[in-house]
């Protein structure tokens, strides 16, 4: 079985791109960090808030029914006694 060989990247594009991106990586990194830093700030004078959410309701469980049960017989049994009853 032949293998394939992984092409190999351009060795003078590579070395551009880091210098470049390297730049880009550290702006965005430092307004990250900025912004960060300013929200904390004006969320704790009170300029501006996170927006309190509302207290969520609790949903209670299921109420078991109070609903008497026969056993078959009786049940049967019950229900005769309404057929002939009527």
């Amino acid at each position: 079985m032949a293998t394939r060989k992984k092409a190999e990247p351009a060795k003078e594009a590579t070395k551009e791109q880091p210098k470049e991106a390297a730049g880009e990586e550290i702006l965005q990194k430092a307004a990250k960090a900025v912004g960060s830093a300013l929200g904390t700030m004006a969320a704790k004078t009170g300029i501006a808030h996170a927006g309190a959410t509302p207290p969520k309701k609790k949903i209670g469980k299921l109420v078991k029914k109070a609903k008497s049960r026969l056993p078959r017989k009786e049940k049967k049994q019950a229900k005769k006694k309404l057929l002939q009853a009527r």
